[in-house]
């Protein structure tokens, strides 16, 4: 969740997630790349040279994504917890809702847009469920619109 002054609010294995990302970019991939330019580069003319155009377009996205990610930790901010997060839906509860249409239950993470990854049941605060249950409590229901229509939800635990 990015707020008005442009921080970036993440949880703690969202922080670590994109410094570890940015270590093993800067310290492994790096060095990596610059040895295929260097062995490309030994094969003599580069002008017809697929492997060092490879490598060298793998430099272009690593540098660019190591400048995104110094970027976003710039504009870190670490989520604190809150003496309400276990009452009411925020950033970073882990909630368990009910579909009162098919009955089954569905457990998800709130995070920030950038630590989003729904294969990991972590669904972003600005995701139409997210939004839509933030700032609930248990036992409240909510109707969530989205594009392949609309779920009716319970919220059923919040940690």
């Amino acid at each position: 969740m990015e707020n008005t002054n442009n921080e970036l609010l993440l949880t703690k294995d969202g922080l670590e997630k994109l410094e570890n990302e940015l270590n093993h970019l800067r310290t492994v991939k790096r060095k990596e790349v610059a040895a295929r330019i260097k062995e490309a580069i030994s094969y003599g003319d580069i002008t017809d040279n697929s492997e060092y155009e490879d490598a060298k377009n793998e430099q272009a996205f690593i540098e660019g994504r190591i400048i995104t990610l110094e970027k976003m930790l710039r504009r870190a901010r670490l989520l604190e917890k809150d003496e309400n997060s276990d009452c009411q839906v925020s950033l970073g509860s882990t909630v368990v809702l009910k579909d009162l249409d098919l009955k089954k239950d569905y457990e998800y993470t709130i995070v920030s847009t950038a630590e989003a990854d729904p294969t990991d049941k972590k669904i972003s605060n600005e995701s139409p469920v997210g939004k839509a249950i933030l700032g609930l409590v248990v036992g409240d229901q909510v109707e969530v619109k989205v594009p392949a229509g609309t779920f009716n939800y319970r919220i059923e635990e919040i940690s």
